[in-house]
Parts: structure tokens; sequence; C-alpha cells
């Protein structure tokens, strides 16, 4: 059958009202026959159809373009990251299973999710789907007479429905399309242990994997929760054992260009809120797909210490660092400045301490950056301004010195690259030496700092480490392990403190 224009579907319907009962009872079987192709031909039509009520967003037809592909046996391997509340489960879990079995009544799906309760409950609302009158009247697919149990079902042609849990036993099954829904659970995450997560990737390779048929696809929805879970242990695998080579599709909550992911359900303000309410980590890895891990990290979270005081301590020595970047685009890197402060803890000023002041980063284009950097140097008057000479640093050097503002440029010297230079500073966190207050741009170099190298973003890491190798090198601050020779003498006692 050739399916109807959209104008010709336009047209057919506004002729209903103006026809008679035999010509409209053609006109409407027409119509239900063109909608019956389309099920068939298109998952999102199918969707739209068997879905009351059924919210389109881009990222749906994102999944479902995928979806077919995987039907179409031109895609066998699948991964789609994406974050709570935004119609996984109802795509993967429930849709895509009845979409598939019609289309191929004879083939066999296992289907998994974390505890085999949620399993099995999906099981139950993909067989009464198949079993219902809308379903039937596109596919003609059938349950056998002995299909009772909801987890464990079978089609009439021969095929094959089987639902577990993580950990489940799925000896003697095989499955031609393996859908694995968010295999960890939040109870999971909280506890933090990379053994729970080897334990589910485990669970994987022995269990699974292994019954997938010759030809076979896996799909994987799930949401991020740490660089160690199913996702980031697969893709690792694939990388370092040329395994399966998959096709990822990452969905944020919030895009790049700070629009919502579904705007259709989720507004910016309702995500910006949540996102204000979390902390960091759980924000960048469930809702950003961005999960940050200490593993190889330089500097851990637990090294820095927090003042929890409203009021900053007062500091001898400010210093306001830049990291420039070229363009505003939603590929570029931020232009990221931070403000620190040398302190003392005690009278005679020989345990000295750095406090990150401020912090903040953001794509600018250079107009805005100079003027950006103009107001910060307004508000903190710091005894030292350092901006690297790269990228926009160094037009932004020549402006700001011609307005009478003492920019130091900051060169890093030949193979002297970024993880060189954290290390060269992280003892000082190490030592307990580096404090931040508990605010959220406070957590934001903290989370980035924790994971680098491996993060996307590097840009408030350097300008944080310009700025503490400035005052490790000017002598306002040392350890023990310092060697005399190491230290450029140049501090002096701050004219007026911030503070």
């Amino acid at each position: 059958m050739t399916l109807l224009t959209q104008q010709e579907i336009d047209d057919y319907n506004d002729m209903i009202p103006m026809v008679g009962l035999d010509q409209r009872r053609k006109i409407q079987k027409l119509l239900e026959m063109d909608a019956q192709e389309r099920c068939r031909e298109s998952f999102i039509f199918f969707v739209s159809q068997m879905w009351p009520g059924f919210i389109s967003g881009k990222h749906h037809q994102i999944m479902a373009d995928a979806f077919e592909r995987v039907a179409a046996g031109e895609l066998k391997r699948l991964i789609i990251n994406m974050p709570p509340r935004h119609t996984k489960s109802e795509f993967a879990s429930y849709l895509l299973p009845a979409w598939f079995l019609g289309m191929f009544p004879q083939k066999k799906i296992i289907q998994t999710a974390h505890t085999a309760e949620l399993a099995v409950g999906f099981g139950r609302k993909v067989r009464n789907l198949v079993s219902s009158t809308p379903y039937q009247k596109v596919f003609q697919t059938e349950l056998s007479s002995d299909s009772k149990a909801a987890g464990r079902w079978n089609t009439s042609e021969g095929g094959d429905y089987f639902a577990i849990g993580v950990g489940g036993a799925v000896t003697g099954k095989g499955a031609d399309l393996l859908i694995i829904d968010d295999p960890h659970s939040e109870q999971e995450a909280k506890q933090n242990n990379p053994a729970v997560y080897d334990g589910v990737y485990e669970w994987y390779t022995s269990g699974p994997r292994q019954r997938l048929q010759p030809g076979g696809a896996i799909i994987i929805v799930m949401t991020r929760w740490a660089k160690r879970d199913l996702t980031g242990r697969i893709l690792q695998a694939a990388e370092d054992r040329d395994g399966d080579r998959w096709e990822v599709i990452e969905l944020p909550a919030i895009l790049p260009d700070e629009k919502p992911l579904w705007p259709q359900f989720w507004s910016y303000e309702e995500l910006s809120a949540l996102r204000n309410e979390l902390p960091l980590s759980k924000w960048s890895a469930q809702y950003q797909q961005e999960p940050t891990s200490e593993e190889g990290a330089i500097v851990k979270r637990d090294w820095w210490k927090i003042w929890d005081s409203d009021v900053p301590p007062k500091c001898e020595f400010l210093i306001q660092s830049w990291d420039t970047a070229f363009t505003k685009n939603e590929r570029s890197d931020y232009s990221a400045c931070t403000t620190w402060g040398v302190f003392y803890k005690d009278e005679d000023k020989s345990d000295a301490h750095i406090i990150l002041l401020d912090a903040f980063k953001k794509r600018m284009e250079f107009p805005e950056l100079k003027q950006c950097a103009l107001e910060s140097y307004k508000d903190w008057e710091p005894d030292a301004f350092i901006v690297e000479a790269k990228a926009a640093g160094a037009p932004l050097i020549y402006e700001l010195r011609q307005m009478g503002i003492p920019v130091s440029e900051y060169s890093p010297s030949r193979g002297n690259d970024k993880v060189v230079r954290l290390n060269s500073v992280s003892d000082l966190f190490a030592s307990g030496k580096v404090w931040a207050p508990p605010t959220r741009w406070a957590e934001e170099v903290i989370e980035e700092m924790a994971s680098f190298p491996n993060s996307e973003h590097d840009d408030l890491v350097d300008s944080s480490t310009q700025a503490l190798i400035r005052f490790r090198k000017g002598g306002f601050i040392r350890l023990q392990s310092d060697e005399p020779e190491d230290i450029m003498y140049f501090k002096g006692k701050r004219r007026n403190a911030y503070y």
C-alpha cells in the first residue's frame, strides 16, 4: 500500500462531514489502513497511536530513528544515555518490544531491568498491549494459548519474551534483541562502591551478552551514574579489547545552548531549580550524562578544606587568574576566572593557607570577555591579575594594559602541560592548605578538578592551577618539602585587605 500524503489525509478529513454514510465509511477505512501501515513503518507513529496523551519531543524522534535502524538490521549495538523522567522506559521497555514483535513475531526478546519485579512489570505491560484491540488492528501477532506468566510468554509464531532483573539467570534462553533498561538502581549508586558496578558488568558479560543469537542486537538505555557504570565499562572494554562497536547517543537534560532537551514537558526554570538543588556530581551524571570519577584524579575531592563561615578570612594577598577561549559557540571551551587569597591561621603568620574566593566560567565573545575581566578586576582589586597568553588571552592582555590594569602574562614553559602543572600544586591540596566555601560555584571547581584529566572541560582547572603556581613561586605558601631555591620571594603585605 502506498502511504497517503499529509495533504491527502487533510483533504479526506475535511470531506468526512460533507459526504454520505457509505462514502464516509470508505474514507474512514482508507485512513485507518493508512494509519496501520504507518504504524508498521514508523516507530514514532506507532507510539503516537498506542500511547494516548503522548507528548513528543525531539529526543523521542532521535530514539525512534535509532530503534528503526536496529529493527532493519542496520544497527547492532546501541547505547542511549538520558536523564530520568524523559520516557526512556516507556520507549525502550514497553513500546519497543511490542512494536518489534509485531514486525517479527517469530523472534526472541530478553528484557532486563535492575530488579526482577520491575522487569516483570514491563513484561505485563507489553503482553497487555500486544493483546489489545488497537494493537491487533495494526499487527496480527498473537500470544500463544499457554502465555500466562507476565515475564515469560510466547507468540503463536514461536516468538519469545523473557523478562529478568539484573543478576537473574538466563540459562537456556536466546535473544534476537536484548534490551537493558537502567541496570543500576539509585540505592546501589548511593553506595559509591566500584564493586557494585563491576558486579553488573560481570553479570552482563557472563549472562545476557552470551545469550545473543547470531545477528542479534543489543539496546542499552540508561541514566549515567558513574564512570564505572555499565555504559562506562562496556565502552572501555570495546576500546581496550577491540570488541563490540557501539553507537552512543547522549541526551543531556539541558543542552549546550542552555535549552531543555524536552521543553514540551520540562521547562528550563524547573530544570535549573533542580540543578541548583542537587549535588553537582549527581546533576552532571544523571541529568547531563557526564559522570565524574576520582579514578586517576590528581586532586581528590576530600583534599579540599571547606570554609563554613559566611565571612571569608582576611586575606593578605589576592590573585585573580583568567583562562580564555577563542570564540563563543556550543563547542568552544569556556573562559574561566578564579579569585584566590592567602590567609594565615596563626597570629605569627607562619601557617599560610589559600582560599577560593570566587569562580565562574562562561562562553563569551571578546567584547563581553573584556568587559567581564574589567568588572572582575574592579570588584576584587587583586594584587596580581594573571592571564594566560593564549586564545583570546593575548588581545585581552593588550586591551587591559591600555586601560592601566597591571596584567601579568602567564606562559607555561615547553613540556609543562596541564597535567604537570596540576601535579606541581597537588600536594598543597593533600596537605590541607587549600580551602573553598560551600557554594555552587566552588563545587564546580572541585568537581572539574576531581574529574581532571578525564573531563570534557578543564577551564577552571587551568585558571586555578596558574594562580596556585604563582602563590607557590611567590613564596606566599610553602611546604616542608619545598626546596629553598624553588621559591622566588616577592611577597609583601597587602596594602588594603579586601575584607
